[in-house]
């Protein structure tokens, strides 16, 4: 029955890319046919779409009751950005940083992690600070909407309109983006929430492990895939904003869909003595360590670019793998206990 699990989940997380990729496309499309000029569609739809598969499986699993995958999802998703994702990123091209743009990103970006380090101090998500969360969200799309009109001429935006193609039938574009919308609410319910949880009740360990090992290494490959073809490609400013968009979307938006729709309980079943990984203790303060890390190394003082070599590279890398590594023994620990 284990095998058929693992089965279902390698299945469901292709499906998941698949899908997210022509829910991008299509929505992409459809944007530059109401016209929307290519930074904005870059930074706001694709950065949506990339996140839509943590949006999706986070939301079907707090509707499933189990808020510890659907955290630990959004939370494992953001750690793999920075440390997985652009630590290979950079170790297969090493990636300097052009865009303007970044250099109002970055402080915020810190300060969300802030905002959710300050949440979390409970150990809980209650409705009123998801509301607070997806409130946040849409004052930054507002912002971004501004400021996308005044930085035409940046370096991001020159990439993102080499990258995005309007020539498809609005018809056409419409479609796909339906299409792929459904497949990935198909998906992420029956195809990872589903294995995921059985997962974790097989190997007898926490949700939130799974949600921040498996579900989160699985959602982040379109951001995986996407940063490593951008950077070979001499588009770093894309590589980089891949991660900013899509952990600015997993603070906000996954966390705040999936608190709006049932209040999360961070680790709910795990007493605080057991040595069980959680998100208040451990996750949370390696993603802010990330994200100060990404705003030394991407940010450019002194009017220099921001860069990350394959040295810089390196070291994510290894953060991300004795994380991970720390994870499965602490979940093996717990479960001999």
């Amino acid at each position: 029955m284990l095998f058929i699990y693992f089965l279902v989940l390698i299945a469901g997380f292709i499906l998941l890319i698949w899908s997210a990729d022509r829910f991008v496309e299509g929505a992409a499309a459809t944007a530059r046919h109401f016209g929307m000029s290519p930074l904005l569609v870059g930074m706001v739809i694709v950065g949506f779409g990339t996140s839509a598969p943590e949006m999706l499986v986070s939301a079907s699993a707090a509707l499933d009751n189990a808020p510890g995958l659907a955290i630990g999802n959004a939370y494992g998703s953001n750690i793999a950005n920075i440390a997985l994702i652009l630590g290979v990123t950079a170790l297969v091209c090493p990636i300097a940083v052009h865009s303007r743009i970044f250099k109002k990103e970055l402080p915020l970006l810190t300060l969300l992690m802030g905002l959710a380090a300050f949440q979390a101090m409970d150990k809980e998500i209650t409705r009123t600070e998801a509301y607070i969360l997806l409130a946040v969200l849409a004052g930054l799309l507002y912002l971004t909407i501004h400021m996308t009109k005044s930085e035409k001429s940046d370096r991001l935006a020159a990439e993102f309109k080499k990258e995005i193609i309007s020539a498809t039938p609005l018809g056409k574009s419409v479609f796909t983006l339906v299409y792929g919308l459904i497949l990935l609410c198909v998906s992420s319910k029956w195809l990872v929430v589903w294995p995921a949880t059985s997962i974790a009740e097989y190997f007898g360990v926490s949700e939130t492990i799974i949600g921040l090992t498996v579900v989160a290494i699985g959602t982040s490959l379109p951001e995986l895939a996407s940063s490593i073809v951008a950077a070979r490609k001499g588009e770093h400013d894309i590589a980089i904003g891949n991660v900013l968009g899509s952990n600015v979307f997993n603070t906000l938006a996954v966390v705040g869909i999936a608190g709006a729709v049932v209040p999360a309980s961070v680790d709910p079943a795990v007493p605080a003595f057991l040595l069980e990984p959680s998100i208040y203790r451990e996750a949370i303060p390696i993603m802010f360590i990330l994200t100060v890390s990404l705003f030394v190394l991407c940010y450019g003082f002194k009017g220099k670019p921001g860069r990350i070599n394959r040295f810089e590279g390196a070291i994510l890398l290894s953060v991300y793998l004795a994380y991970t590594g720390y994870l499965i023994h602490q979940a093996v620990v717990t479960r001999t206990v």
